[in-house]
């Protein structure tokens, strides 16, 4: 069995966006489990994506406070088709991350964070992989909003996809 993941971040809804891209959406619809690494900013996405995901995965940001600190980890941790997942929404300065990232998480196989806007995707001298999905709708100084497809498969991280949206339309 495989396991169709949406790794997505930094939604912040709805300061950023007043909602998901439309093509975000198709891949909630798409996905077996939808992973989010925090800067939700509004409970009812959090509310939306529980209703409409057959799985979430989450964890709370730095510009996310009240229900959703209640409702959501600091550090969510997930196993899924037999790889090991952590999601954490900052893991600091880039320079350094992926030692830093490998000794605070060496019981996992994927470390999914957000924070900085900026896709990321190493792998760690010890095999941790790390994956930033970037955000869906706010692209700070990148080209794109952007969010990550993947494959859970039998242990193995498979298919790692960075999907760049089109701009959206001033309404």
């Amino acid at each position: 069995m495989t396991t169709r993941l949406l790794l997505l971040a930094d939604t912040h809804l709805p300061k950023r966006a007043k909602d998901l891209p439309a093509e975000v959406w198709a891949a909630v619809d798409a996905a077996d489990v939808v992973v989010h690494a925090g800067d939700w900013v509004d409970v009812r996405l959090l509310d939306e994506l529980e209703a409409r995901s057959r799985r979430l995965v989450g964890c709370w940001g730095n510009n996310d406070h009240g229900v959703l600190r209640e409702r959501l980890p600091e550090v969510a941790r997930a196993e899924l088709d037999g790889v090991r997942f952590a999601v954490i929404h900052e893991t600091g300065q880039a320079k350094g991350r992926e030692e830093r990232a490998a000794a605070a998480y060496d019981d996992v196989d994927v470390l999914v964070f957000g924070h900085s806007h900026i896709p990321w995707d190493t792998t760690a001298a010890t095999g941790l992989r790390l994956l930033n999905p970037g955000s869906p709708t706010d692209r700070r100084r990148q080209p794109h909003c952007t969010y990550m497809t993947a494959v859970a498969d039998a242990g193995v991280l498979r298919d790692v996809e960075l999907h760049r949206l089109p701009p959206r339309v001033a309404r």
